[in-house]
């Protein structure tokens, strides 16, 4: 909001960067804005750029000649303020995420493929992982539920070699579950973090937040996931306890055909920092 010019790299201008749309004014933002996508169907979507670069970002980050300014006390503070948000609060949960995250950035390759469906879940692959140069993030644009298997599967098919961890949530799951046929047969067979808190949580959380006493159809009857993902030849176990998520996943990473690791999550971790009983009261206030 406080900038002049922003330069953003391949960035999709939409609800969720700007804040719902209230950082850039619309269809010309106030702040000259540079804007470099691989798509020029990108370019000028939304906002009107003061100049537009079709172009992809390792290319154009390569073509950059560094420059000096006086800028080096905001980005140390900006950076400090990034690593800041890693230091979450222990999640009320079995398995508490903000250590389960911890672990995964001091343990995942640094070539490792990550995907996620729709949900709150996805907060924890999208802001509690740290993507080196030859990390990536497979992640659906418009909240397609359902979206981290079958992209998981295809990021195995095309880099069989490399580690891919698809995030889902149990709703998101039972979108496209049975595409682990499709991983079996293929021999395409990623590790898949099952984040089950019996909810619809990021309709829960809407639910509680303006209607906190008609919470209707959120609530979920799951089948058992581990048995399910045996029986398309997945290693498959539940785990109950964050301290107990490093020796699965290990398992999980030797596994030849793939692994699905049940984690079991309270609905009130809902979010990092805010709990669903937190919302509910907050709304009823």
């Amino acid at each position: 909001r406080d900038a002049d010019v922003l330069l953003a790299i391949n960035v999709r201008f939409g609800e969720m960067t700007t804040d719902g749309y209230t950082i850039l004014t619309v269809p010309v933002p106030v702040q000259k804005v540079i804007h470099v996508h691989a798509s020029d169907r990108e370019i000028g979507k939304i906002y009107v750029p003061s100049l537009g670069i079709q172009a992809g970002p390792n290319a154009f980050v390569n073509a950059l000649t560094p420059v000096e300014g006086k800028w080096s006390a905001w980005t140390t503070k900006a950076r400090d303020l990034y690593e800041a948000t890693f230091a979450a609060p222990a999640q009320p949960s079995p398995v508490d995420m903000v250590a389960v995250s911890a672990w995964l950035r001091a343990n995942l390759p640094e070539d490792v493929i990550l995907t996620n469906g729709a949900g709150n879940f996805t907060v924890w692959p999208n802001k509690f992982f740290k993507f080196g140069p030859s990390a990536r993030l497979l992640a659906p644009q418009s909240g397609a539920m359902g979206y981290g298997l079958p992209a998981a599967i295809a990021a195995k098919v095309a880099h069989p070699g490399r580690m891919v961890v698809c995030f889902a949530g149990d709703g998101d799951f039972q979108m496209t579950c049975g595409e682990l046929g499709t991983a079996m047969q293929a021999g395409a067979q990623p590790i898949v973090l099952l984040l089950n808190n019996g909810i619809y949580g990021t309709i829960r959380a809407h639910q509680e937040r303006t209607y906190p006493t008609r919470v209707s159809g959120t609530s979920l009857a799951n089948p058992d996931f581990v048995t399910l993902a045996k029986s398309y030849g997945f290693h498959a176990e539940r785990v109950d306890a964050a301290e107990a998520f490093p020796a699965a996943f290990e398992r999980a990473a030797k596994s030849p055909t793939g692994a699905v690791l049940e984690l079991t999550i309270s609905p009130e971790a809902l979010t990092p920092r805010q709990t669903l009983s937190q919302m509910r009261d907050l709304a009823l206030a």
